[in-house]
């Protein structure tokens, strides 16, 4: 079991400085302007699969270690990882759809000659291309589009529509970090397909300049207690149903399982809850001192398998 972030009750500390908005939006402006990619030119779309290879890292695998692991062969599980990358890629594809409609809410308040609303902007573009890549990859893949089912599909248009300041850069944090933790270890594994490896380090690289603009972004806000309460549910919400629906039971059919039974094994699975506080374990330190973990969404944040 990885070590758990620390969570602890009160306050967020009020004695962080953030960095100037304007100054730290020149400087992620000038490193897109140096390093950013066209999916659809830097990843080997004609490329086949290399025979025997994973499109994860095994132990990451919903059903790692259960006796379903144990009774599935080689062959299904490399399946298997390829149908959980597809179903994890639509749920990136779910929130990014989102985010971008969230990040034009923000900027449409905000004047357009700012270089905060400008990274903006190009964020919106980047994640435009990210959503296109991920949905080639799973093209290519030859796994249906899974998307992250009908209720959380469904409250995404609550969410992108009345989500506040906290909320936007909260969630933003939370699944692109969750993301970010699962794509490092994929990208720097050379025993894995090079397709998912390709894509993970495109979005790894430009997703860091995505989590340093909503990191400041989260602690710009001071929240009364009230508010804070509010927020710390609305965002353990978001979070509940952007974990639970990384992986949709329809991926065990792919493999011959009933996918109740996957889904029940996988719920049940420690190996599975513990890739899962591992890949938040970063991220849900940063909402902590924020403000943004707290009493009314812990009972959440366990429910979701992300804290012990």
């Amino acid at each position: 079991m990885p070590p758990q972030p620390a969570v602890t009750p009160g306050a967020p500390d009020r004695e962080r400085t953030v960095p100037d908005r304007e100054r730290t939006a020149e400087r992620l402006l000038a490193s897109s302007a140096k390093l950013s990619f066209n999916p659809l030119k830097d990843v080997d779309w004609d490329a086949d699969p290399v025979p025997g290879a994973y499109y994860c890292p095994p132990r990451h695998l919903s059903l790692y270690g259960t006796d379903l692991w144990e009774r599935m062969t080689e062959g299904e599980r490399i399946e298997l990882s390829k149908h959980e990358v597809a179903s994890i890629a639509g749920v990136g594809i779910w929130f990014e759809e989102i985010l971008m409609q969230m990040l034009l809410r923000h900027a449409f308040d905000r004047d357009p000659t700012s270089n905060h609303v400008q990274y903006a902007l190009t964020e919106i573009a980047d994640e435009c291309r990210h959503s296109i890549m991920f949905a080639r990859m799973i093209e290519k893949m030859g796994a249906p589009a899974y998307g992250a089912g009908f209720v959380a599909h469904n409250l995404g248009r609550l969410f992108k529509a009345i989500s506040t300041h906290s909320q936007t850069f909260g969630g933003t944090m939370y699944v692109e970090e969750i993301l970010d933790a699962f794509q490092r270890e994929v990208m720097n594994d050379d025993t894995l397909q090079p397709l998912t490896r390709q894509v993970s380090r495109i979005h790894v690289i430009e997703e860091a300049r995505h989590i340093s603009y909503a990191r400041e972004e989260l602690v710009r806000k001071r929240l009364g207690f009230l508010q804070r309460r509010w927020e710390q549910l609305f965002l353990g919400v978001v979070i509940y149903f952007a974990t639970t629906a990384l992986i949709h039971p329809r991926v065990y059919a792919a493999v011959g399982l009933d996918p109740k039974v996957g889904k029940a094994a996988a719920q049940a699975n420690p190996h599975w809850r513990s890739t899962k506080i591992e890949m938040a374990q970063k991220v849900i330190g940063v909402l902590d001192r924020a403000g943004l973990v707290g009493a009314a969404n812990r009972w959440l944040l366990r429910a979701a398998g992300v804290i012990a």
